[in-house]
């Protein structure tokens, strides 16, 4: 009588041993998908009247996270055809995830009045084929 019960019991771990090992696999492919698309990070610093860098380089496609640092004062950093939007403060930066589809050079502003030379502060993106 004893024997059926062990019988079962093996086939109910060896059942639990496959599905561990699919869910071990199953971790080990969504960390690597992630891994290849986890998005580069560029540091950009605002100050009185200059963004730098003032230009950046990415790819079509590229996931991006562009972090803006005030240095000073408040600003802000416009790019309205990649739809960048950032507001910063000394103490507290701006961040935004953002991915360009076309190829092109994309020009932005402050959007925060700054001080006097305000109107130079202007930064560039430019998108490349991959």
């Amino acid at each position: 009588m004893a024997q059926p019960f062990i019988v079962q019991r093996k086939e109910v771990m060896q059942k639990a041993g496959i599905a561990l090992a699919g869910f071990g696999l199953c971790l080990l492919f969504s960390s690597t998908i992630h891994a290849q698309h986890a998005a580069r990070t560029i540091e950009v610093h605002a100050h009185r009247f200059a963004f730098e860098p003032s230009e950046i380089r990415v790819t079509v496609g590229e996931t991006v996270r562009l972090r803006l640092i005030s240095d000073d004062v408040p600003h802000s950093l416009l790019v309205k055809q990649l739809n960048i939007d950032l507001t910063t403060t000394k103490s507290n930066p701006g961040e935004v995830v953002f991915k360009a589809d076309t190829p092109g050079d994309y020009v932005g502003r402050c959007g925060r009045f700054c001080g006097s030379g305000h109107g130079h502060m202007v930064f560039t993106v430019h998108v490349s084929q991959k």
